[in-house]
């Protein structure tokens, strides 16, 4: 018994050190992005529709909304790099409640962004090279204050935008506008996941946005997860603070299904949203690669993996010659002891 259980801690301390995962690593059902990315070689597919209600008292409107989101997010170069491409087609049947204005319909993208996302340290890399206590249990399962120090990524997108959009901000013109988004993750024992965002929006137009979203989730279980989000966002045209719960649903290594609500706490105007969504990854990932830390060490080991890879080849190369030459002597052996034609 106490052999079976070292092999499944080190089997654990193993199966993590690549960004690399055996199943989906989906940034839905939230709002948030989390810092490790898909990892190279995979690409994934993350999408969902949005179905809520609007009421304005100030503005007098009640609004009916569609939002359909889409992600696309590929491993490119290194376990630590991802691009992505996120945006959301949102389609509002504004009713006003008083007086003579007429009812009405607008639809347009409320964002289209192109952007890279990067992991910039990593502390569980150094924590799995020490590897687990094969001595307590109690050590390797009790929160320690080192679990306090997250991952940090960092995003840099560019949002497509074009004027006359009734979506955006007035005089939002047509041109490339950038995001900026600061990412931490906290992986804590019992299956809970601390993600935040620090972000910055349009920073370049007369209408900045800025703001943070907090996404605590919990793994009931290998294929169930549970979690909340608060998100809160500034800007001169716009500011919510906006709440959001749900779950999502593992039903194979590749595949996620997912439902949310949101709403907030203000009347100008009020919300209350439901939303439902999918994600899919097709994996072509075929060799994991390990996050390095950075320094003298790190250089040094890098070094020592292409000099073994180096010795493996050559060593490879000689036992193919070798082989080549037994077969020619086989052959030659062969040939003179076959009887001969007169």
């Amino acid at each position: 018994m106490n052999r079976l259980y070292l092999f499944f801690i080190l089997l654990c301390f193993t199966s993590m050190q690549g960004q690399y995962t055996e199943m989906l690593n989906s940034n839905r059902p939230g709002g948030s992005q989390g810092s490790f990315s898909v990892g190279t070689g995979v690409l994934q597919f993350e999408s969902g529709l949005t179905f809520g209600q609007q009421e304005h008292v100030l503005k007098q409107t009640q609004t009916s909304l569609v939002n359909w989101d889409y992600a696309v997010r590929y491993g490119i170069w290194k376990e630590a790099l991802e691009i992505s491409f996120m945006g959301s087609f949102e389609q509002n049947a504004i009713t006003y409640t008083q007086g003579s204005a007429q009812d009405d319909v607008i639809a347009n993208f409320k964002s289209n962004t192109l952007g890279l996302k990067y992991l910039v340290y990593d502390p569980y890399r150094k924590q799995e090279a020490e590897g687990p206590n094969l001595y307590s249990w109690k050590q390797n399962n009790r929160f320690q204050w080192r679990d306090f120090i997250p991952a940090v990524a960092v995003y840099a997108g560019a949002n497509f935008d074009f004027a006359d959009n009734p979506l955006l901000p007035p005089n939002t013109e047509s041109g490339v506008h950038p995001k900026l988004v600061v990412s931490t993750q906290n992986n804590w024992i019992g299956g809970f996941v601390f993600v935040t965002n620090l972000f910055a929006d349009r920073i370049t137009t007369d209408f900045p946005t800025y703001g943070y979203i907090l996404t605590l989730t919990h793994a009931t279980n290998e294929f169930f997860s549970i979690f909340i989000e608060n998100q809160g966002f500034m800007s001169d045209f716009y500011a919510d603070q906006i709440f959001r719960g749900g779950v999502a649903a593992l039903v194979t290594p590749d595949l996620q299904f997912d439902g949310s609500l949101s709403l907030n706490m203000k009347d100008t105007p009020g919300l209350f949203y439901g939303r439902l969504g999918i994600s899919y990854r097709i994996d072509r990932h075929d060799r994991d690669e390990y996050i390095e830390e950075k320094g003298k060490e790190a250089r040094q080991a890098k070094r020592n993996e292409k000099n073994s890879l180096k010795r493996a080849k050559k060593l490879q190369k000689k036992q193919r010659k070798d082989m080549k030459r037994q077969k020619k002597k086989s052959f030659i052996l062969d040939d003179s002891l076959s009887p001969r034609l007169n």
